[in-house]
């Protein structure tokens, strides 16, 4: 069991004992526990376990727990919370904007034990009755609810590239690699999946039998054409069926519904023999358009382009020269600056952008000016030492609630670069977030306006923007966006990074890593910008340490600072 684990078994006990109106002292300490638990540099299973209860922030009574998940795998106080706690109950965990305490009132005074009995609840104005439950907050956990239950059953794109090859491969072994075919949302790099799916040389009536198993998957549709299957691990999985249309429904199906039609009206001619479950270029051929990868069948307009083979060379994983926005244990990150240095070097990486939270993420350890200053000097030594790669200074730094940045210009000018982000109070309205986000693009030192919305793949929407509004102030103040690579957020959203492009705007594809592991995210921010077709040399981290040296002396020259 890892930190991560363990540190989630505290959290859990602590959150389940203020639901339950327990100890609120003993609660904060289980809550504390796990802060420091999560933030150690070892391994709780490397470390001897007379000195687990001597760690910070964990004691004597923490101390034992820890030792019984690591001898035993579970923590029986913590079982035993969660068998007189309702499922339902500890769902609502799951709803942002209502806390443990919250939940006590919703559970032990409303008498509420799900979360469907929660949305009515709200739906009839009853959380309006009880203290600390206003109009705006009945109306968020309204939304949040929805937000979720419409969620259920949906799954990050890396969670089904994890099990999608083992599917294949079971799909194969059925019926033969030449008839099966991964082809739907994922083979188009969604950021969020749905369903499965697959096109498949066969009939339903052939399929079926084939299902059947001493833990068959749960059939939940069925049409004349196609097999909807609920497996174990909760995924859907959707086989598109009938040997009559096989080579068609790879590319339909390979596309956006919107896209499907829109080329079917404009060639409905096209003799789908020749497509095979690996190539489909011959259906573009007949059509008279440059080739038009399976990511990029979005909409109407790809097609139109293609007709004047005005599609580029989009960026590749391996385009991806540099890390920026990353954190070390300075702030959150796990890994010390030299670590993260000579990891990424050995990536074939050429530099390392350090951002580490600025002094207002006080839950992070965000870096005061006197820290500043010294992980400065840090770095300098570090440049020093290394050949053939550089560190480059930068910081994290929080917009504050009117719009003005963590720190003064004067101590913002001595970063090669910032990245200015929005981390606090993110409820709020478009008129708020678009006041705090413009002021920050318009601070002189503003480099880069990191993850855009602040949203939360499946979890949190994030807060409105006008995207076309920001877009335009970066592109008058010399900002570039990011497009936040953690599979999580992918922010700045992809449909929205045309019309960046074609204000000239720089996109930057960072990991926001906060582990060395973290890094490799770079790859799910370059799928997503695949997808808005973006090219190398409109990616900021594909420059090469000269040509990213070149571009922040320019911006500076731009904005008139040194």
């Amino acid at each position: 069991m890892d930190n991560y684990q363990v540190a989630e078994n505290f959290s859990l006990l602590s959150k389940l004992m203020d639901i339950h109106g327990e100890n609120s002292f003993k609660a904060k300490t289980y809550a504390i526990a796990a802060y420091h638990i999560e933030n150690l540099p070892e391994q709780l299973s490397s470390t001897p376990f007379e000195k687990i209860p001597q760690l910070k922030g964990i004691g004597d009574s923490s101390g034992k727990k820890i030792i019984e998940l690591l001898e035993t795998g579970s923590l029986q106080v913590l079982q035993d919370m969660i068998n007189k706690t309702p499922a339902g109950v500890i769902e609502m965990l799951n709803i942002k904007g209502i806390g443990p305490k919250k939940i006590h009132t919703i559970w032990k005074e409303m008498e509420i034990e799900s979360i469907g009995e929660l949305l009515y609840a709200c739906q009839e104005n009853r959380l309006k009755l009880y203290k600390g439950f206003g109009e705006k907050t009945q109306q968020n956990i309204i939304e949040t609810i929805e937000y979720y239950l419409h969620n259920q059953g949906s799954y990050l794109y890396p969670q089904v590239e994890a099990v999608a090859p083992q599917i294949t491969a079971y799909l194969e072994k059925l019926f033969g690699a030449a008839n099966v075919c991964l082809t739907g949302s994922f083979k188009r790099h969604l950021e969020t999946i749905d369903e499965l799916e697959f096109a498949v040389n066969s009939t339903n009536e052939l399929i079926k039998p084939k299902f059947i198993s001493a833990n068959p998957p749960e059939l939940l549709e069925e049409t004349a054409a196609s097999l909807q299957y609920k497996l174990l691990n909760g995924l859907r999985l959707r086989l598109y069926t009938g040997a009559e249309n096989f080579n068609k429904q790879i590319f339909i199906t390979s596309g956006s519904k919107e896209f499907a039609q829109s080329f079917e009206a404009a060639f409905p001619n096209i003799d789908y023999s020749n497509v095979t479950s690996t190539d489909d270029r011959t259906v573009f051929e007949q059509a008279g358009l440059q080739y038009i990868p399976s990511y990029a069948r979005e909409t109407t307009t790809v097609i139109e382009k293609a007709k004047t083979a005005a599609l580029p060379q989009v960026i590749q994983p391996e385009d991806i020269r540099g890390i920026i926005h990353s954190h070390s244990n300075w702030s959150d990150g796990s890994s010390t600056i030299e670590a993260m240095a000579k990891a990424a070097k050995e990536k074939g990486l050429e530099y390392l952008v350090i951002s580490d939270h600025s002094k207002s993420a006080f839950y992070a350890q965000g870096l005061t000016e006197e820290r500043i200053a010294a992980q400065q000097q840090y770095v300098d030594e570090l440049n020093d030492k290394l050949d053939g790669f550089t560190i480059f200074k930068s910081i994290e730094c929080d917009i504050l609630n009117d719009g003005s940045l963590d720190y003064s210009n004067s101590v913002l000018s001595t970063f090669d670069l910032v990245i200015v982000s929005v981390h606090s109070n993110l409820k709020m309205s478009e008129e708020k977030a678009m006041m705090r986000l413009l002021n920050a693009v318009e601070n002189p030192y503003t480099t880069i306006l990191g993850h855009m919305t602040g949203r939360l793949l499946l979890s949190r929407k994030g807060y409105p923007v006008d995207h076309k509004k920001i877009i335009d102030a970066c592109a008058a103040n010399h900002v570039a966006i990011e497009l936040n690579a953690h599979p999580s957020r992918l922010d700045i959203d992809w449909r929205h990074i045309d019309y960046a492009l074609e204000k000239n705007v720089l996109i930057s594809i960072d990991p926001d890593a906060h582990t060395i592991e973290g890094f490799d995210d770079t790859k799910y921010g370059v799928l997503a910008a695949q997808k808005a077709l973006v090219t190398k040399e409109q990616n900021l981290s594909s420059f090469d340490t000269a040509a990213f040296k070149t571009y922040l002396q320019q911006v500076r020259q731009l904005k008139g600072i040194r």
